[in-house]
């Protein structure tokens, strides 16, 4: 059954989709990735990750693109090249700029590169809300915590190094939680329409969920789209402002099927020369842009 209303079509068309590339034979897939080919040479390949495509293999994923790495790699070179190797991840639902080495050397080279904050990544996300102040770094460890609800489920959460003291309002250093990993990322706002903000951030690390947590919790503007990062202990879709539902042309109801806004815009890798890449954000970005009059900037 096929929705009359415009909006709804365009976000079943979006889910379909994700279904479809994990129905598809894993040749059609890696075929796919070979038409998002963004850059080539000896050491990488740059693929346009598209929406809805996990990374890695896990409960219920049939196709992702690790398994394919080998079928792509012959579809670029020739029956004889080696697999590919993943050299970062990217969330299933977030699209863009994605590194891929040819050979194990390579990978290791650019796993470091990544590790020790050589490369330059920078997303784009729609978010709720207007974060105040308008640009900044938000620098507060992430932890993983099991969320105690009807459905018990685990998230990524803030475990800061500070809190206020009651008594007095003044600033206390608390216990540094074991398991926290250090996060920092900087971020600034480009447009802001209709209860709603463009950011560009840069995360200087790479914690799992980041960017996402960062703007949920640290500046209370979860990224558009991201049901998981509302709420804290329920499983529910996001609320969204009037003034972003009419514009989305939305009903609160269907609000679960907006997609993630959270876009890897570009990457910096020093490669020898170093190497710049970017990716225009998908077409459901776009026309959310659009949608909510954000004025995209222009390169």
């Amino acid at each position: 059954q096929i929705p009359k209303d415009p909006t709804q079509r365009w976000l079943r068309e979006l889910a379909a989709l994700s279904q479809q590339l994990q129905q598809v034979h894993p040749n059609v897939l890696a075929k796919i990735l070979k038409q998002r080919t963004v850059y080539q040479n000896e050491e990488v390949v740059v693929i346009d990750k598209p929406y809805g495509l996990p990374v890695h293999g896990g409960p219920g994923i049939k196709n992702c693109i690790a398994d394919v790495l080998p079928i792509l790699a012959k579809m670029l070179e020739n029956m004889k090249a080696d697999p590919l190797h993943l050299c970062h991840r990217l969330d299933k639902e977030t699209t863009g700029v994605m590194v891929l080495a040819r050979s194990k050397e390579a990978a290791e080279k650019i796993r470091l590169l990544f590790k020790t904050r050589q490369v330059e990544k920078f997303y784009w996300a729609i978010i709720l809300g207007d974060p105040d102040p308008v640009e900044g770094v938000v620098e507060i460890p992430i932890v993983e915590k099991e969320v105690q609800s009807h459905q018990s489920h685990y998230k990524m959460t803030l475990a800061p190094n500070y809190r206020l003291c009651p008594e007095d309002g003044k600033v206390m250093r608390i216990r540094k939680n074991r398991n926290a990993e250090s996060a920092v990322t900087r971020y600034r706002r480009l447009a802001s329409a209709s209860a709603c903000s463009l950011l560009e951030l840069q995360p200087i690390t790479g914690v799992k969920h980041q960017i996402r947590v960062h703007l949920a919790y640290g500046l209370g503007c979860p990224i558009l789209g991201d049901h998981k990062y509302s709420h804290w202990s329920k499983l529910a879709p996001q609320k969204l402002p009037e003034l972003t539902l009419r514009r989305l042309k939305l009903e609160q109801s269907k609000a679960r099927h907006l997609p993630l806004h959270l876009h890897a815009h570009r990457l910096r890798l020093p490669l020898g020369q170093p190497l710049d890449f970017v990716c225009k954000p998908p077409p459901f970005f776009q026309k959310t842009l659009r949608k909510l009059e954000l004025d995209i900037p222009k390169d």
